[in-house]
């Protein structure tokens, strides 16, 4: 089964939670965001809860919907799938200003739920790898370039099933850059998620550097994935009020929008080059479970000198 990986709580006490500003500063941002604000063509395929698409603060974003099932709009905003959908858009494409991050507001968020609004007997919406599979495939055909996963299996999977392998098989032979979330068990291991050779896993950091403790950590993870900002993030909340939250699916989006910046930024870039980019930032080739902090400005100067440019 997967899961939303996020950890969300009403913004009640706006004095704790942490300004978006610093959070994209942990990452070399917004030295990126200054030079775009992302471009239509580049598609983030948005695989998650359904979005308040109404959302003031979403207000002349391209956002488009693939109808699947379910829906791609909420229905129910205090749905736990909604105000998780809607906060990891904020992310995205949120208009810059807003108390979201607001990385990649000019891209074009496709927006493919897997998690339905129906009460969930543990309170937490789930979705079976096979609904994921599907997704994956719609977002494909649908024209992403990159997948936006902000979900984590909450249990290791002895079998991931084929459908699942395959889907992220035709990522890979379609350059569609896959980013999920590593989840918030706490544990360390790969998934069949995490565990894909073509897949970016990320793990949420606290504000000093630091992975968070509840952050699945593995070898899989810390040789391809990275870490983000994760821990009190600010976004939006599907009904108006800002939403404070935290974990890996927070995380994942800083990583996606960031891609879809460069990718904004260097239209012809492959795929290839794009993964290469990500790896940019780390410093030592010793075997850890534990991801480097992702630095978007690195990955910008690492693109310019592979695409040519002179560098600034």
């Amino acid at each position: 089964m997967h899961r939303p990986a996020l950890d969300v709580q009403p913004d009640d006490r706006p004095v704790q939670a942490a300004s978006s500003t610093s959070a994209l500063d942990l990452v070399n941002l917004p030295a990126v965001m200054a030079l775009s604000g992302g471009a239509p063509e580049i598609v983030v395929g948005l695989i998650d809860g359904p979005v308040a698409t109404d959302h003031p603060d979403l207000a002349g974003a391209c956002i488009r919907e693939l109808p699947g099932s379910p829906g791609g709009a909420c229905v129910r905003v205090d749905s736990a799938a909604c105000r998780h959908g809607t906060f990891v858009a904020g992310i995205l494409s949120a208009r810059r200003g807003s108390a979201a991050p607001a990385i990649c507001p000019g891209c074009t968020l496709l927006v493919r739920p897997i998690f339905t609004e129906a009460p969930f007997a543990e309170g937490v919406p789930s979705a079976a790898p096979e609904t994921l599979a599907d997704a994956i495939v719609d977002c494909i055909r649908g024209g992403a370039r990159l997948l936006n996963i902000s979900a984590a299996i909450a249990q290791p999977l002895a079998q991931s099933g084929r459908a699942l392998q395959e889907a992220l098989r035709e990522a890979a032979r379609r350059g569609v850059v896959v980013v999920a979330a590593a989840g918030n068990q706490g544990t360390l291991g790969g998934t069949s998620i995490t565990g894909d050779p073509w897949v970016i896993p990320v793990v949420a950091f606290e504000a000093a550097g630091r992975p968070l403790g509840q952050s699945n950590l593995g070898g899989s993870i810390g040789r391809r994935g990275v870490g983000a900002p994760g821990a009190r993030i600010t976004s939006l909340g599907a009904a108006g009020r800002p939403l404070t939250a935290g974990g890996t699916s927070a995380a994942a989006a800083f990583v996606s929008g960031a891609l879809a910046l460069l990718w904004s930024l260097f239209p012809r870039a492959a795929a290839t080059a794009i993964r290469l980019a990500v790896a940019s930032g780390r410093v030592s080739r010793r075997p850890t479970v534990v991801p480097p902090l992702f630095d978007a400005w690195a990955a910008y100067r690492a693109l310019t000198i592979m695409q040519g440019r002179r560098g600034s």
